[in-house]
């Protein structure tokens, strides 16, 4: 009778074991893969920008300003969308890619919900030499969100400017 149990309980003991081990399997086979949590391993694709015609025609150039970290000094500079402003003294440029007076963003698409300068912001990439260090959008009511900054530089966006 001892036997018997000891057998019969050592198969319960295998046969729990060996599901087990099945069941972690089935868990680790996902991870395997790669997780499915969007940003930790696979690529985001970015909002497509769609500037409207009445914004295209509205406003040409945006103001940065330049703040230089070693000396306290800040500067302005006038950048016509879709050009570069190199940083004087420095192996760095800004190239403003686009501007939107009234900024929104949903899951698909980033754009201006109106022409009217409610939440600017402009859309840069900074690069130190031929090496792009930044790329984003810099708000002027919101100078704290997505900053560019780096040790010697700090860039914001003042405004933007309308064509003439």
């Amino acid at each position: 009778m001892f036997r018997k149990s000891f057998l019969l309980l050592l198969i319960v003991a295998v046969a729990f074991a060996l599901s087990f081990a099945s069941c972690k399997k089935k868990e680790e086979t996902p991870a395997a893969q790669g997780p499915q949590t969007p940003g930790i391993n696979m690529p985001l694709t970015e909002p497509r920008v769609t500037v409207p015609a009445d914004v295209k025609k509205t406003w040409s150039a945006v103001v940065l300003v330049i703040e230089d970290k070693t000396t306290g000094k800040s500067s302005e500079a006038t950048v016509r969308v879709g050009s570069d402003y190199g940083i004087p003294g420095s192996d760095m440029r800004i190239h403003v890619a686009g501007f939107l007076p009234d900024f929104r963003m949903s899951d698909s698409e980033i754009t201006s919900a109106s022409n009217e300068p409610n939440n600017p912001a402009a859309r840069v990439e900074v690069f130190k030499g031929k090496t792009r260090i930044f790329k984003g959008w810099l708000f002027v009511l919101y100078p704290a969100i997505h900053p560019f900054q780096n040790d010697r530089y700090g860039v914001t966006l003042k405004k933007g400017v309308k064509k003439a």
